[in-house]
This record gives C-alpha cells, sequence and structure tokens, in this order.
C-alpha cells in the first residue's frame, strides 16, 4: 500500500473508533514516544535532552525509541501507522523527511505532516591527513584533484546519503572528478583516511573531537553561526572562491519534529507548546549545545519558509550524484 492510501486508511480507521468510544482523557495521560529514524548516536542523545525537557512542560513522561532502518524510512513509517492521537511523535531528520523523497524513495513530501518546531543542526567538514605534501589547503586539494581525475578517494559513509550530495555538489562546482568508498560505519572511514587509504572524507564533530591532532579540517560545510568554532576555526564555505549554491541548512544535518497530518489541532496545538517552551530553556540549550549540536529556533508557523528553500538546492545535489557517477564511468 502506498504511504499516502496507508495514510488515509489508517485515519479512517481511527476516526471511527474515536466516535464508538466515551471522549478520551485530557491529553497526555500516558507516555508519548518519539520516533528516531537512526540507531544510538550523538543525535539520539540530542533528541533524549529534548524529550525530557518537553516531558517535563507536559508533565508526562517522553521516550525515544530507537527505528533505525531504509535510510530513516521505517521511523516514518511505523509511526504514520499508529494512531493519529498525538502519542507519536517523528524526529524528522532531513534525509528521511526530504532527501530520501527527491530521490523517488520515499512516497511523501515535507507537506504532509504536522511541524510541531525546529530541533537541532549538526555540521559536518571535509578533512584529510595534516601535513599532506600534495596540498596545503581545500583550494589546492581541488587543483590536485583537475590535475588527476578520478584519482582522489574520498568517502561519506554511505553512497546517497546527505555528505554525499554535498560533497558531490562541491566536486562538481569545482570540476573535480573523484571516487567515493562507502563504508557501513563512518569510523572505519576515518580510520582509512588516517592510515592514507583515503584522500579526503567527511568528517563530522564528534570524530573531530576524537582525534584532533590526526586530522586536518579543509571545509566546513556551512555558513551557519558556531559551525566553524566547533571545529577550531577551520576554513567554511563562505571562504571559497568559487559559489556552490549551498547555504542555510541545505548543508547540514538537521530535523524538525512532527506529527501524522490527522492529529487533532488541539492536542498538536498543546505538542507544539510544549516543545516551543522546552527549546527556549537556558539549560535545554546548554544541554543541547555540549553534544556539539545547534538548537534551531524555528516555531512550526516557519516550517515552510525554512524547508522550501532547502528543497531546491537538494534536488541540484541531487543532479551532482549523477554527475559524479558519469564522470567516473567516462574514466574507465
Amino acid at each position: 500500500m502506498r504511504y499516502r492510501d496507508l495514510v488515509k486508511s489508517v485515519a479512517s480507521v481511527m476516526a471511527a473508533a474515536l466516535l464508538a468510544t466515551p471522549a478520551a482523557a485530557e491529553f497526555p495521560d500516558r507516555t508519548i514516544e518519539v520516533i528516531f529514524p537512526w540507531g544510538p548516536n550523538p543525535a539520539y542523545s540530542v533528541s533524549q535532552i529534548i524529550a525530557k525537557a518537553m516531558g517535563e512542560e507536559l508533565g508526562q513522561t517522553i521516550t525515544v525509541v530507537s527505528t533505525p532502518g531504509a535510510a530513516g524510512m521505517k521511523a516514518f513509517i511505523t509511526a504514520m501507522e499508529r494512531n493519529p492521537d498525538g502519542y507519536s511523535i517523528i524526529d524528522g531528520y532531513v534525509a528521511p523527511l526530504v532527501l530520501q523523497p527527491i530521490l523517488g524513495a520515499a512516497d511523501w513530501t515535507y507537506k504532509d505532516f504536522k511541524p510541531l518546531h525546529a530541533g537541532v543542526s549538526n555540521a559536518f567538514s571535509i578533512g584529510g591527513r595534516p601535513n599532506d605534501k600534495r596540498w596545503s589547503d581545500f583550494e589546492g586539494m581541488m587543483d590536485w584533484g583537475r590535475q588527476n581525475p578520478g584519482k582522489l578517494r574520498y568517502s561519506s559513509g554511505s553512497r546517497n546519503n546527505l555528505p554525499h550530495m554535498v560533497i558531490a555538489k562541491v566536486l562538481q562546482s569545482y570540476g573535480v572528478v573523484a571516487q567515493n568508498i562507502p563504508y557501513s560505519q563512518d569510523g572505519d572511514a576515518i580510520k582509512d583516511l588516517k592510515s592514507g587509504v583515503l584522500d579526503f572524507s567527511f568528517v563530522n564533530v564528534s570524530d573531530f573531537l576524537a582525534d584532533k591532532e590526526k586530522l586536518d579540517i579543509l571545509l566546513v560545510m556551512s555558513e551557519l553561526p558556531g559551525a566553524k568554532a566547533a571545529y577550531d576555526g577551520a576554513p567554511d564555505i563562505t571562504e571559497l572562491g568559487v559559489d556552490l549554491g549551498l547555504s542555510g541548512l541545505a548543508p547540514r544535518g538537521w530535523d524538525w519534529w512532527l506529527v501524522h497530518p490527522d492529529t487533532p489541532d488541539d492536542v498538536t496545538g498543546i505538542l507544539r507548546a510544549a516543545m516551543a517552551r522546552a527549546m527556549n530553556r537556558p539549560d535545554v540549550i546548554e544541554a543541547i549545545e555540549r553534544v556539539n549540536h545547534v538548537p534551531l529556533e524555528w516555531d512550526y508557523d516557519q516550517y515552510e519558509e525554512v524547508i522550501a528553500p532547502v528543497i531546491g538546492q537538494l534536488e541540484s545535489m541531487g543532479n551532482a550524484l549523477t554527475w559524479e557517477e558519469e564522470e567516473l564511468k567516462k574514466l574507465k
């Protein structure tokens, strides 16, 4: 069953059930679950911070349930199969929310959900090894790459994820053809970068902080405040001689918390207000920043204006993946 048909079917059944039973107790009267799309990682810890604070605002427990699979889409499908009563919240990360629909892998768009509040963002970077004799900075690496088509080897972790799209867009902007080597674990890519198997790699803040001495951050993939500082002042995309066409949230990981579109408006309003209060608490902001993420201030009514511009940039990055694949074929 396609996603939109599933939503209609579930909503119809649940609506009929609600009409056939006494009025529900005042919301919320039991535990709420946040469906998280990845395995345990720093982002999971951030979701727990937000859930705990939001639960305190509501006077009810909110738990975070890790539901990895299908590039984050399993979590969305799991949440949307449940009763649209507000007791299941989707931690809507960019990959399943907008990236997979752009790639044609998901039968929904970001407009098919009710937003509660923006969550967090986290910048990533392109990193190499210190004292590489072939270049001294990112522009130098791009010069070397143009002169040696297909010789650069890098990793974005898995293929066709957000880091892969962003890096492919950067390489396309410079006319550099490089080979992306996939890894099932990001940590394995970092190990191979340090040992010389890879020339550069996607590096997140946690990887950088864990071993600064063995990583040279060549480019921070964001112009938003805090990203440059997180990588100890390494160059960011505003300092390049090429306009990458990347801005705002597009080259970063980020999430919005969402609910089923048929969630009652009064319940949605309660959740929105609680999350807004939680996200504005100084203790919550400080706790999120300690995990090297940036809390986002946007409320539910800014959802469209913030996400819509990202779509076009992500589509452009998707085209860069095709370009990379076609250019590599020419070199064989």
